[in-house]
């Protein structure tokens, strides 16, 4: 499976611009591209102003990820604001390229910037079948609680995350993405993006890429970037067959 990340300077709040942008660059995306990873709020920023940046399901947003995947056959996910039920949620989605799509709402919110104060949480992890590929896509925060990602039961090929991670903490970044790689023993891709937020937060990027055993298919990468990286089954499932470390792991459950 052939996927592109593109780690964008974002407009704060701004979708229209947004937009336009990553349709640019998906538009010119290297041919036999499968799937494309966005960042963290990628039409708006990580904004803790949900009244004011908030789509509904069937908004523009939306609207936008099912034509680009329609149109170019291609998967694509990434996270917006969403309001439901009254809620605002840091809703990712993952879009099929028929238009279909899943969600998935973020389960860890970032108190450090009061986002528990503006978002619901959700609570169940999403498990997306896609070419035939277990995909668990997660959420910025999700990445500093290793028990919500634990690969076990219907185990997951390929782990996710998209981010809003601040070059302050951005050794955390990279050390937590190689820990998840390792101790899943699965293909994990961190999408974060670049720029500078209205805090004056600054972000490099970072985007990157690992196989099942921690090493780089994609190397952390600074400033405005498509970067892409072909991930190959066969050889996970070999090596998972060889190595049984997952079958060693500790039974246990999680509760709420």
């Amino acid at each position: 499976m052939k996927v592109a990340l593109i780690q964008a300077p974002l407009v704060w709040e701004d979708p229209a611009a947004n937009l336009r942008y990553f349709e640019s660059k998906i538009q010119q995306l290297e041919p036999h591209t499968d799937l494309v990873v966005l960042p963290e709020m990628f039409s708006t920023g990580f904004t803790m102003n949900p009244e004011r940046a908030f789509e509904v399901m069937d908004g523009a947003t939306v609207l936008w990820m099912q034509d680009r995947c329609m149109q170019q056959n291609i998967a694509l996910t990434g996270s917006i604001v969403i309001r439901e039920n009254g809620l605002y949620y840091n809703r990712l989605f993952f879009v099929f390229p028929n238009g279909t799509y899943q969600t998935y709402d973020k389960r860890h919110l970032f108190s450090l910037a009061g986002e528990q104060k503006s978002y619901a949480a959700g609570t169940e992890r999403l498990l997306v079948t896609y070419k035939d590929w277990k995909i668990c896509p997660l959420v910025c925060y999700d990445l500093r609680f290793p028990v919500f990602a634990r690969n076990s039961g219907t185990l997951y090929d390929l782990l996710i995350y998209v981010a809003s991670w601040p070059d302050q903490r951005i050794y955390a970044w990279d050390s937590l993405l190689k820990a998840r790689a390792i101790e899943n023993m699965a293909y994990t891709i961190g999408v974060n993006r670049t720029g500078t937020d209205s805090g004056a937060n600054q972000y490099s990027g970072h985007s990157q890429v690992l196989d099942y055993m921690g090493g780089y298919l994609v190397a952390p990468h600074s400033g405005e970037a498509v970067l892409y990286a072909t991930l190959e089954k066969p050889i996970l499932i070999q090596a998972r067959k060889k190595l049984a470390f997952l079958s060693d792991g500790d039974s246990f459950t999680l509760l709420d």
